[in-house]
């Protein structure tokens, strides 16, 4: 790692009291925020934590990927003197964190075994002297420099990333984690501030009382990501999956995004089947090799290849905010996973699409694994709420958000149930049509076995069983094989059938069912829609030299097309990462604006000094050309 030019802006960073006296606390963090990061306005609670901070508090923080937790505390950092302790628990976290500052011209550094031993003795130099701002560590390295290192550094803030790690009731339980408590024992007059983007009561609790913190303030962000799309698809066999796959793939040309699976071997099948469409994905799990894991890593990272086909070991390590889109082959096993796999997309702000399927099959490994795990009870109500969440027929957003004890008034409008509401009608001959044929089996049937029943199939093994000689036997012929499949999801979702997991999970009626067998009740059932089936022939790529704008194609695609090719160019020939040098939220913000001046790009949110002054006119001269402008003055 190279030092040089990490340091010439330090004169910026002295103590508040050092620089003026007639300004205003806040808005010297304002003029901070602005100069450092580009950004002229705090999110929602960013304001009151880092004031909590600044008055020496400890902290719990909880923040949606992309609510602007690092803020939070790099922004505290760069304004207080000293330097800011920053535990995180991955080393690409680490450095793709540390890139980011270091491209904004703020000095920072992280300490961890995989550096050589010279590059850690020089690190430590430079914060002993008070050349860094920030110091990002591992948990595990927290121990070995609790007693010698960190006490001889002029420590003005801790702050504990990820902090739902430290706890055994959070989602991504760590060990090395728990001995983080040391730090408040090294630091007692020092504010901590542990940050995470999923946590529910019981593990902020536990965070509090295993980081030691002292009366901390608890900030709660809303759980509302207004820029995600939320879409479920029911009931689709592995080769409709992959077919809906490619298709929204196609619908997002260039874009980065995840394809989330439960096992191994399907992320490599997956990445292999999408190879057969022209699309370039690559798979990444624990099993493979570790050079092969970080190859696939950098390169989704570095905007080489666009799809990434994972288990969720992939994610936590990246910061990369320019994922458009996430997919879920299986259903995630809890509302709290499922939060924070979709939050890697859209993290700076910009529309991103989600995808989720769900079946029944997926529930019942699901189960499986619920049964087997050591916290039964917990992990089953976890489960049932991701079941709950999978078969709403109301806004999602609503149902996520209530998990985590938020209440939103109005549906969202920017989920599938929302943008296409289902219309009713009464079912209850669809209902008793089907109890009435599991019960005439003596309920010793699955799903498909009973649908082939309905609609009068003729395959062995229904003849074998003699159902072919039941009074239903045929009764649903009249409704294709899909049709039928969603409307007994339905019924299963209503509580009309259960499913017994005790029996080889057969389908079994329930009172309400029989109370609509028997008449007693109605059923209103959702009308089964047809997908629309797109097209999916793949797309061009474009070539990154020269830069040529689109030709015949409106000025604001064209425009963001060359802003994308240009940002990769820079990317490459300074070995950054394309997200570093702007957000794609920064790009579509000029794509609306078309800054013509650099007083003008200077206004763009994510442009700060440094950026102003490295960027500028090479981005306003492209944008002056696009709009066929005279080049831009000397």
């Amino acid at each position: 790692m190279s030092f040089q030019g990490y340091f010439q802006n330090l004169s910026l960073l002295l103590p508040a009291e050092q620089k003026t006296n007639r300004l205003t606390e806040m808005n010297r963090l304002l003029s901070l925020l602005k100069q450092f990061f580009g950004y002229t306005s705090f999110r929602p609670l960013q304001a009151d934590i880092i004031k909590h901070i600044l008055e020496k508090k400890d902290a719990l923080v909880l923040m949606p990927t992309g609510g602007g937790k690092s803020i939070c505390f790099q922004l505290p950092a760069i304004y207080l003197p000293g330097v800011t302790i920053v535990v995180s628990p991955l080393i690409a976290l680490m450095k793709d964190q540390v890139e980011g500052l270091v491209n904004n011209g703020i000095p920072a550094a992280s300490l961890n075994s995989m550096m050589p031993e010279a590059e850690q003795q020089r690190v430590k130099q430079l914060a002993r002297q008070g050349r860094l701002k920030l110091i990002y560590i591992s948990p595990e390295r927290v121990k070995a420099e609790a007693d010698w290192f960190l006490p001889s550094l002029n420590v003005s803030l801790i702050a504990i990333d990820e902090a739902h790690c430290v706890s055994h009731w959070g989602h991504d339980f760590r060990p090395e984690y728990t001995q983080l408590a040391i730090l408040k024992e090294r630091f007692p007059n020092v504010p901590v501030v542990a940050l995470t983007a999923t946590a529910d009561k019981v593990t902020r609790t536990d965070i509090i009382k295993q980081l030691n913190l002292h009366e901390p303030g608890i900030f709660i962000s809303s759980f509302d990501r207004p820029n995600l799309s939320l879409t479920v698809e029911k009931g689709l066999n592995k080769k409709e999956k992959i077919q809906a796959i490619v298709r929204f793939i196609r619908r997002h040309p260039k874009q980065s995004g995840i394809v989330y699976c439960q096992k191994r071997s399907d992320t490599e099948m997956l990445s292999d089947e999408l190879s057969m469409y022209n699309i370039d994905a690559i798979p990444y799990h624990a099993g493979l090799p570790h050079d092969v894991r970080e190859q696939a890593q950098n390169d989704f990272i570095s905007d080489r290849v666009n799809v990434i086909c994972a288990t969720v070991a992939f994610g936590m390590g990246i910061d990369k905010s320019n994922v458009r889109w996430v997919i879920h082959y299986n259903m995630p096993g809890s509302i709290e996973n499922y939060y924070q796999e979709i939050g890697r997309a859209g993290r700076d702000g910009a529309p991103a699409d989600t995808l989720l399927f769900y079946s029944v099959g997926d529930l019942i490994l699901l189960r499986q694994f619920v049964e087997e795990s050591g916290q039964k009870e917990i992990n089953s109500d976890k489960l049932e709420w991701m079941r709950r969440y999978c078969e709403a027929d109301v806004c999602r957003r609503r149902v996520l958000l209530s998990y985590f004890g938020e209440e939103s008034k109005e549906d969202c409008g920017n989920c599938d149930v929302c943008k296409n509401p289902p219309v009713r009608f009464d079912g209850s001959i669809l209902v008793q049509k089907a109890l009435s044929g599991m019960i005439r089996t003596g309920e010793q049937v699955g799903m498909n076995m009973l649908i082939d029943i309905l609609r009068g199939s003729s395959r062995a093994e229904i003849i074998s069983k003699g159902y072919n000689m039941l009074k239903t036997y045929g009764a649903g012929r009249d409704l294709p094989f899909k049709v039928w499949k969603e409307y007994i999801y339905q019924m299963i979702q209503l509580g009309y059938i259960e499913i017994n997991p005790m029996s080889n999970y057969t389908l079994k009626s329930t009172e309400s069912g029989r109370n609509v067998l028997f008449g007693k009740d109605t059923a209103q059932l959702a009308r089964y829609r047809e997908r629309v089936v797109e097209s999916s022939q793949s797309s061009s790529g474009y070539k990154a030299t020269p830069i040529r704008p689109k030709q015949s194609v409106p000025v604001d695609e064209s425009l963001l097309d060359a802003l994308m090719q240009l940002r990769k160019q820079l990317a490459e020939r300074e070995h950054k990462l394309a997200y570093h040098i702007f957000s794609d939220d920064s790009l579509y913000e000029m794509v609306a604006h078309k800054p013509v001046t650099l007083a003008e790009f200077g206004m763009i949110r994510g442009v700060g000094d440094i950026k102003l002054e490295r960027y500028g006119r090479i981005f306003v001269s492209l944008i002056r050309f696009v709009l066929k402008m005279p080049k831009l003055p000397q």
